[in-house]
């Protein structure tokens, strides 16, 4: 019975597609209507201060320790500290982006939220999907990371010195990561407890990290060299190129502060306390990032740089042989708060998404005591602990970088979508037109970058790209309605076009096998979507809207409404 009902539901799929694909939903359905499908409320404790903590905290991880030496090296040379300055103007903008949409629409759904506002039930569906796989697999694999640190920090050098080798696994899982899995564990079972009291741990780990960032900025200043900024081959060895694949490079140390618009819910005040906490962790962090790298570069001339461990062996050379513990302690306490923000704000993706019935509605659940989403939280989290056992860092990064920037690419497009169609009530061929022409001049600056072809061709498509913004600027008028409880992005649309040209430029220097891959994961989501949310959705928001009447008609017979369901079907 169960089977037939489901072969039946599965014959009208195009019907159903031609339907849900592009449906969208009004902010006001968000906040109210949609919301209401977990149960309880998420109880709102946060404010500003824990906003920026948690920014920090999700940003300030094992990135800058992990890619500052390696780019330093081979890629930027002491210009490496203006490398994070392109990454952080990037970063910078596509969190503006993301600040309008989330004061306009304070839910948790985060990109997947505002995408469905904007372009549809499948476009926020396929960018949740990807925020999803992006912090399970990173979460994972960066655990991995505490490990190798927190080893480092009881002065062992060997990396996988607590894990357990085992024989016949495939070269890259074979090493088991039990302490990655029980951290994985503890912070589950905190998230789960209170999002208040987890924003606080992270409030009090941060603190310590950033005193621990300012260890080592203060050491690099006081006992490095300006000479070592010069010397050998001046301060850009290896020229402008250098410097922008660089970004391309660190510019994956700020990702992480999408997980705060996830927190919208559960924030007081959020037209004043969401533009502080996104923007603000981003200002932070950049400056941070910036000083550590060019702290690094004062210590040594940067063809003496160790690729691996560059803090630590930076320090030991200059006689601080302390210091390398001090190094992974510190290191180590920046992945639990990463971690930490990590998991609160995926948690929050996919109770929305099982809001929207694109997944079983029993993620959606929130705890009515907690004020947390149980089920989503457990779930992922043992998803995370599963895969920390055994996948290495260096299997997943190209895979979550393509999937996170891709997400950032949307968003920022959405943006411009939103404000000159949505808003201003333009016919919105004029502003696809444009976004299709502006991406298009993007990947081919991007490929014209990446194939080394002569400079005429970066000026001819750079230069397209900025003549194509001025015409649409001026023959596309845009409407300003502000109103008391909104943010808006200023000097539109010039913020959100660079933030499409920069993610385009980034997501072309990553390798063949990084598309492979995404190419079978968005496969594997669309067919998830065909064979069971759309019918999922169909059903919550088709089907049982028809059969609700108006108070006036509440005491009619159940013949009438059946045949009123049966006249809409048809």
């Amino acid at each position: 019975m169960v089977l037939s009902t489901y072969l039946n539901s599965l014959s009208k799929t195009p019907q159903k597609l031609k339907k849900r694909m592009l449906a969208t939903w009004t902010p006001d359905q968000e906040l109210n209507k949609v919301r209401l499908r977990s149960g309880a409320d998420m109880k709102r404790k946060l404010t500003w201060y824990d906003l920026v903590a948690l920014g920090v905290g999700g940003m300030l991880g094992v990135g800058v320790f992990v890619t500052t030496g390696p780019v330093a090296r081979k890629t930027s040379g002491p210009s490496v500290f203006i490398s994070y300055i392109v990454a952080a103007v990037s970063a910078l903008l596509s969190s503006l982006c993301y600040t309008e949409f989330s004061v306009d629409v304070p839910v948790a759904g985060g990109a997947f939220s505002y995408l469905r506002v904007t372009f549809g039930e499948f476009v926020g569906y396929f960018a949740g999907a990807n925020i999803l796989m992006e912090y399970v697999l990173s979460n994972a694999a960066v655990s991995r990371s505490f490990t190798e640190y927190l080893s480092c920090a009881f002065g062992r050098n060997d990396p996988n010195s607590w894990r357990i080798h085992v024989h016949g696994l495939m070269q890259g899982y074979n090493m088991l990561d039990f302490p990655a899995v029980a951290l994985i564990i503890v912070l589950t079972i905190c998230l789960c407890h209170s999002t208040k009291e987890s924003s606080m741990l992270n409030l009090i780990m941060t603190a310590f990290h950033v005193v621990f960032f300012g260890f080592i900025i203060i050491a690099g200043f006081c006992n490095g060299k300006v000479d070592n900024l010069v010397k050998p081959g001046g301060i850009a060895p290896y020229g402008v190129r250098g410097i922008l694949d660089g970004a391309a490079i660190v510019y994956f140390s700020y990702i992480g502060y999408d997980t705060v618009s996830t927190m919208a819910e559960e924030i007081k005040n959020p037209s004043k306390t969401l533009p502080l906490g996104i923007v603000g962790s981003v200002l932070i962090v950049s400056a941070l990032y910036c000083l550590m790298a060019l702290s690094l570069c004062l210590l040594l001339p940067y063809n003496m740089i160790p690729e691996g461990a560059s803090f630590s062996a930076a320090f030991e050379l200059m006689g601080w042989k302390w210091a390398s513990n001090v190094v992974g302690a510190g290191a180590s306490l920046g992945i639990v708060a990463s971690l930490l923000v990590a998991m609160l704000g995926q948690a929050r993706y996919l109770c929305v998404i099982g809001r929207a019935r694109l997944v079983p509605s029993w993620f959606a659940k929130v705890h009515p005591t907690t004020g947390t989403p149980l089920n989503a939280t457990i779930v992922l989290g043992i998803c995370q602990a599963s895969i920390a056992l055994f996948t290495e860092l260096d299997i997943v990064i190209e895979m979550i970088s393509i999937g996170t920037l891709l997400v950032f690419y949307l968003v920022s497009n959405a943006l411009i979508f939103r404000r000159y169609v949505i808003l201003s009530k333009n016919p919105p061929l004029h502003t696809l037109l444009f976004l299709f022409l502006l991406s298009s001049t993007s990947f081919a600056f991007s490929f014209s970058w990446k194939f080394k072809l002569h400079w005429w061709n970066l000026g001819l498509f750079a230069g397209l790209t900025f003549f194509t913004t001025v015409i649409f600027q001026y023959f596309v008028p845009m409407v300003v309605m502000q109103r008391q409880e909104s943010w808006l992005v200023p000097f539109m649309p010039w913020p959100a076009t660079i933030s499409i040209f920069l993610n385009v430029f980034l997501m072309t220097t990553l390798k063949m096998v990084a598309y492979k891959r995404f190419g079978i994961w968005t496969c594997v989501i669309t067919i998830f979507y065909v064979l069971y949310g759309v019918h999922s959705t169909y059903h919550a928001e088709e089907i049982l809207e028809m059969i609700v009447v108006d108070n006036v008609n509440v005491n009619s017979s159940t013949q009438q409404i059946i045949t009123k369901v049966d006249i809409q079907l048809v």
